[in-house]
């Protein structure tokens, strides 16, 4: 089952079901979120509860997706009332080929030597699916910010003044929604452009926290689905309507370091990571991104990635911010 997140020019928000080529508007709801806390208070599951709020309207989905429709895709899943309590993370060093590139991008300070990112990936690799019931090793995490961050298809990602780059990163986001007593509840999937400075990062690996704190990009569709074995895709990079660069992707536990229960484990263990009603959207890793083969995106560049049974393809494009940095005045109270 797929699902997507509308807005309209009055700021009224609805679900909807996708049903090529069709969007069915659901009842009782406006928001995934709202439907979520409502299939948890009732002990309904959220598939069923969709089946029984549908409507007899519907929506073209190709003109909301092109743009064409008075409606707009909002970000698959987000905290309709307060961006404050969506948080935004993500587990990097889960696919080889991130590895490897993270590798390259210090290699300089290394002398050929395994890099500290290539260690922990194989860390992962050993010890990052364990035997139910057990504890594996602990992945690498990174924060990138809160839920105002978040972005929809169609919707620029911002390189900020302060930034050195941006660039793509294609990959699947887990969606959680905590229910009233803090328990986490994975909702489902969406595609996913994570999106990062890799300049700033190359500088120095320590940078990596500062660099992970940009505009992202998860949709169009929220996929109800419990788990993603081994999904393949396809991440591409437009310029002047041209393909600059694309590529043949996979993910899903099958191509990745750790299981998901494992990742979740890792997350979910802190306490104020299991505040009750908080939005927690994460995601699981790239497989490939464009500047780990030496291309540098421009101001208007299209970013585009599909995921093969995830719906509709995310396409969002790159914005440079043109002001110049300036100094940020803190005051005293």
């Amino acid at each position: 089952m797929r699902i997507v997140q509308l807005i309209n020019a009055q700021r009224q928000r609805h679900i909807a079901l996708v049903e090529e080529p069709h969007l069915i508007l659901i009842r009782n709801a406006s928001s995934v979120y709202q439907l979520v806390q409502s299939a948890i208070e009732q002990e309904v599951p959220l598939q069923k509860l969709i089946d029984d709020s549908l409507t007899d309207e519907r929506v073209s989905y190709d003109e909301v997706y092109e743009g064409r429709s008075a409606w707009r895709l909002l970000p698959a899943v987000d905290h309709p009332d307060d961006p404050r309590f969506c948080m935004l993370s993500g587990t990097g060093l889960t696919h080889k080929a991130s590895a490897d590139n993270r590798q390259k991008m210090h290699d300089a300070a290394t002398a050929g030597q395994a890099t500290d990112s290539m260690k922990i990936y194989q860390w992962g690799v050993e010890g990052g699916k364990p035997d139910s019931g057990q504890i594996g090793v602990q992945p690498e995490w990174f924060y990138k910010g809160n839920g105002s961050m978040l972005r929809a298809h169609n919707e620029a990602l911002l390189i900020p003044n302060y930034g050195n780059d941006g660039g793509e990163e294609p990959e699947l986001a887990a969606v959680y929604i905590n229910g009233q007593d803090g328990t986490p509840y994975r909702v489902g999937f969406a595609t996913a452009n994570e999106f990062s400075d890799h300049v700033m990062e190359k500088k120095n690996y320590l940078y990596l926290a500062p660099s992970k704190i940009r505009t992202c990009a998860i949709g169009p569709e929220l996929v109800l689905t419990e788990t993603v074995n081994d999904i393949r895709g396809r991440v591409a990079v437009e310029r002047s309507g041209q393909i600059l660069w694309e590529k043949n992707i996979k993910t899903g536990e099958a191509n990745m370091a750790h299981s998901l229960q494992n990742l979740e484990y890792h997350h979910f263990k802190y306490p104020n990571h299991r505040l009750p009603f908080d939005v927690h959207i994460h995601f699981l890793g790239a497989d490939a991104f464009s500047f780990g083969e030496g291309i540098q995106l421009q101001d208007g560049d299209l970013m585009q990635v599909q995921w093969e049974g995830m719906g509709r393809a995310l396409r969002n494009r790159l914005q440079v911010e043109a002001t110049e940095e300036r100094l940020l005045e803190v005051r005293t109270v």
